[in-house]
């Protein structure tokens, strides 16, 4: 009877603690060997990395430059392309002086060869593009120019780019080529700013490149002259030796001597390298 006794009261222990398990929610079985279990949740993607990409580029590439900018990005995630458009002969300042860049474009080779003199390009830089120079004048011409030489005429209202500035140097040799004094009311420190003073009314006429003239959306009328056939500027690329995205530069300056490039810059005027 005693043994009965200790059996059944070691039963309700027994069940006690089973009935406490499902209770607080432990279960009261492991499930057996082999059974399914819910799949682990995989990690998600990487993001990739936030990049900022500088260009320093001539002013007279804006337009094309930004487009080039916008495919870099495409096919780059998580780059961002930020461009500085200015006049060559400042861009190269800015770079000597330490600002930090990881591209360079010229729209000469003089300024970038002040850049490879300091060892401020890895490596060569490459011709990707050539530019001549054409007579902007107001869509309906007011001092009805039509050739180089009447720039020099007194009543006409003549802005140029300084002589410092690659479509500056330019001018300057097509004038002393044809023996013309030209007396421009203003010099400009680029060439989009001779453009847009042409194109409010500011100005008779101004010297800029032929592709400023067919990116103008008509805003100007253009008027070639085959003086300018005698200055023709060559646009040099290079990435920068102390860039902080070398890769990166590297792969820009490709997208831009490469085919894609090379058709957007003849889209827009450009002559071949």
């Amino acid at each position: 009877m005693k043994n009965l006794h200790s059996r059944l009261l070691a039963g309700v222990a027994a069940l006690g603690l089973a009935l406490t398990g499902c209770a607080d929610g432990t279960p009261a079985t492991t499930a057996p060997t082999g059974a399914s279990q819910a799949p682990e949740t995989s990690a998600p993607a990487p993001t990739p990395e936030e990049v900022t990409l500088t260009v320093f580029a001539a002013a007279s590439l804006t337009k094309t430059f930004t487009e080039l900018g916008k495919t870099f990005e495409e096919a780059h995630p998580g780059v961002t392309v930020s461009f500085n458009f200015a006049g060559s002969s400042d861009l190269v300042a800015q770079i000597q002086q330490g600002a930090p860049a990881d591209v360079f474009a010229s729209a000469d080779e003089k300024n970038m060869t002040k850049a490879t003199d300091e060892s401020l390009i890895a490596g060569d830089p490459v011709i990707f593009a050539t530019n001549v120079l054409s007579i902007a004048v107001p869509p309906d011409n007011p001092a009805k120019i039509a050739a180089l030489a009447d720039l020099a005429r007194d009543d006409v209202q003549l802005v140029i780019c300084a002589p410092e500035v690659p479509c500056g140097a330019a001018t300057v040799k097509v004038a002393k080529a044809a023996g013309l004094t030209l007396k421009p009311v203003s010099e400009e420190a680029k060439v989009t700013d001779v453009l847009a003073k042409v194109a409010s009314g500011d100005a008779d006429a101004g010297l800029v490149y032929a592709t400023d003239v067919a990116g103008s959306e008509g805003k100007v009328l253009g008027i070639d002259f085959p003086e300018s056939a005698g200055a023709v500027n060559k646009y040099p690329i290079g990435a920068l030796a102390n860039s902080a995205n070398a890769d990166l530069a590297k792969a820009f300056v490709e997208l831009v001597t490469g085919d894609a490039g090379q058709q957007v810059l003849a889209a827009a005027g450009f002559g071949k390298p």
